[in-house]
């Protein structure tokens, strides 16, 4: 399986691509129509959730740049 690659943008969505599939909260997949990229909504506006449709555009800021999350609690 190809690696899958997922992209926090700047004041926007997160970019998914590679292979993958998308489920919804009872295990049923979306049709993603044979994409191997999609976008998906973090703003919470777009009217195609849980896939962005740029409706964060000027509505939602996030300067997206990595870092480490603390040890893994056991």
């Amino acid at each position: 399986m190809a690696k899958t690659k997922i992209t926090v943008n700047n004041n926007g969505s997160l970019r998914v691509e590679g292979e993958f599939e998308i489920v919804d909260k009872h295990g049923n997949v979306y049709g993603l129509g044979g994409r191997e990229l999609v976008s998906i909504c973090r703003c919470g506006m777009s009217k195609n959730k849980p896939f962005c449709d740029g409706s964060h555009k000027g509505h939602f800021e996030h300067e997206a740049e990595a870092f480490d999350l603390p040890p893994k609690k056991q």
